[in-house]
């Protein structure tokens, strides 16, 4: 799945089954990892760009069908005009990559979030492969100016526009960018910082959640075998009495 080979000829010991059908990461560090390097921030985020396409494929290889990874918050645009154009170049590089792995790998890709902010070539480039890829399977969510509580606004924003004026909360989940896929069953951040940050929101009301100190471009197969094991441990409730 998602056209990545693994590093070694090792047989992963870790499979998954239907209780964990989606697996969304907040990859967090990439200026860290390179600050601690002497590097400047766009070179963690060239690092974490390559860690993301070895996680994902990773996931793919355990039995996780759908896969979300935090890219680019609403919030990311504060950030320094070179790292954000540096963010943007390495989004259109992986863009090209998908081309080279969609088809054949079954890959069906959704970039979550408004797109009405980037630049028209770029904005013009993602719907395309949203497109193109609409008629595979396996489900790769890519956030992009994303942020939880503005996809709220936008999903309810949506049904006024439909002439509702009175909403269920399935009536959102239809509208909400993640209406293609079941919400996460594990949100994973990395880099120790213990908090979900406008992230799926809505979706991951009953998500497990998993807190590691590893900086995202360390982050790494046996990591993923960690937060996995960790979920099994887990027994979820989603509010009634077991």
């Amino acid at each position: 799945m998602f056209g990545f080979k693994k590093k070694n000829n090792k047989q992963s010991e870790i499979k998954v089954d239907e209780s964990l059908r989606h697996v969304a990461f907040i990859m967090d560090g990439n200026g860290r990892w390179a600050k601690k390097r002497g590097m400047p921030r766009e070179y963690g985020h060239k690092k974490g760009a390559e860690t993301m396409k070895n996680i994902v494929r990773y996931c793919g290889s355990i039995g996780i069908n759908c896969v979300t990874v935090y890219a680019f918050s609403t919030e990311n645009w504060k950030r320094p005009e070179k790292e954000v154009n540096a963010i943007m170049e390495l989004l259109g590089q992986y863009i090209d990559y998908l081309y080279t792995v969609m088809d054949k790998d079954d890959i069906q890709v959704h970039f979550l979030g408004d797109k009405g902010r980037f630049p028209a070539e770029l904005k013009e480039r993602l719907e395309k492969a949203e497109k193109d890829s609409a008629s595979h399977h396996k489900i790769l969510n890519v956030a992009l100016n994303y942020g939880g509580r503005d996809e709220i606004v936008h999903a309810v924003n949506r049904l006024i526009a439909q002439g509702k004026t009175e909403v269920t909360e399935h009536d959102i989940e239809e509208n909400l960018y993640t209406a293609h896929c079941p919400p996460p069953d594990l949100i994973v951040r990395t880099a120790g910082e213990i908090r979900t940050s406008n992230f799926l929101m809505w979706q991951g009301a009953y998500s497990e959640l998993y807190f590691t100190d590893v900086l995202w471009p360390e982050f790494s197969e046996s990591d993923v075998d960690l937060a996995v094991k960790e979920f099994y441990k887990r027994t979820r409730r989603f509010g009634a009495v077991v």
